[in-house]
């Protein structure tokens, strides 16, 4: 008989004779052929549940899969960037709401788990004003901090030095302005800016104009990922390019996200058909009617036009071709 032993099991503190993670599983009324099994920080492979001993003192974390989920990618269809990995493709700003309240709940429609926040002054003469921070746990959700409104190397550069500082962050969203009418980017600045940041340590994900040759260039120069526009920001034009961004995916090692020019649900969809790994939008959901619906439609649409491309869509052709056979008919 095996001696008595206390363990923690998914949280909570249990005591158990049983001899290995299988027998465990079992004493659960589990099978252990259908759950996976992680003991103190490491995975146990399901193959050897029935040989690993447990330790007095063990911590263990028992899973299955159950239907539910809150973003639809029941399928597990995940991105990567910078070895961080989420489910949602979509990712949201927080500008331009009515309040923070708004803009947390424009999030939780939206299913995304990362946001861009800019970098701003504390306000010193109200230093008890609500922050977006109160609204949005950054525990929880990913801040992306970003240099929107610089429009030199060095003030972007300066930005993110502050914004690391602060929050601790390294991945970060680069974007350097040539000028205020368009907010195109300054490519120049950009490309310098991307260099410096990198030798930093920082990982960068970098907004860029839709050119193959300057995406490449940045993703040589350390961009974890490259962010060309759709259209101007704040625009809603839709994707004004298609070619060039599909050229940009199929030339690129790393994540290509349509950053700027998206207005509603069907330029989403269409960013996501071209194979691009995801979109970030703030105004077309901010300045919507309805944020919240149409934060909620952005969700929809991003995973649909995923579908589509992972589905494969059928070919075009000059005429037409008759969906039933022709042959046969009375």
């Amino acid at each position: 008989m095996t001696a008595p032993k206390t363990l923690t099991v998914n949280g909570e503190s249990r005591r158990t004779s049983a001899p290995t993670i299988a027998a465990l599983v079992r004493e659960l009324d589990l099978v252990p052929e259908k759950v996976a099994v992680e003991r103190n920080g490491a995975i146990a492979p399901r193959s050897q549940l029935e040989q690993i001993v447990l330790n007095d003192g063990d911590s263990l974390e028992i899973v299955h899969f159950v239907g539910g989920g809150d973003d639809g990618n029941t399928w597990g269809d995940t991105w990567s960037v910078a070895g961080r990995t989420f489910r949602s493709r979509l990712i949201v700003g927080t500008g331009k709401y009515k309040d923070f309240a708004e803009n947390a709940a424009a999030l939780e429609a939206s299913g995304a788990e990362i946001v861009t926040v800019a970098v701003r002054r504390v306000n010193v003469s109200d230093p008890k004003a609500p922050m977006l921070t109160d609204f949005i746990d950054p525990k929880k959700i990913t801040y992306l901090p970003n240099t929107a409104g610089c429009f030199t190397a060095e003030d972007a550069i300066r930005t993110l030095r502050l914004a690391r500082e602060a929050g601790g962050w390294d991945l970060v969203k680069l974007e350097v302005l040539g000028e205020a009418r368009t907010l195109y980017p300054d490519m120049r600045e950009t490309l310098r800016a991307t260099e410096v940041l990198a030798n930093e340590g920082f990982l960068p994900m970098v907004y860029c104009v839709d050119d193959p040759i300057a995406a490449k260039q940045l993703e040589d120069a350390g961009a974890v990922a490259i962010m060309p526009l759709g259209a101007p920001i704040g625009s809603g034009l839709g994707i004004q390019n298609k070619v060039t961004i599909r050229l940009i995916v199929e030339g690129a090692k790393v994540p290509v996200l349509v950053d700027a020019g998206v207005g509603t649900a069907s330029d989403a969809a269409v960013a996501m058909e071209l194979g691009v790994d995801g979109v970030l939008m703030n105004t077309a959901i901010a300045e919507a009617k309805d944020p919240i619906r149409m934060a909620r439609a952005m969700k929809l649409a991003v995973e649909a036009g995923r579908d589509a491309y992972l589905a494969g869509r059928m070919a075009t052709r000059k005429y037409a071709d008759p969906s039933s056979p022709l042959a046969g008919m009375i």
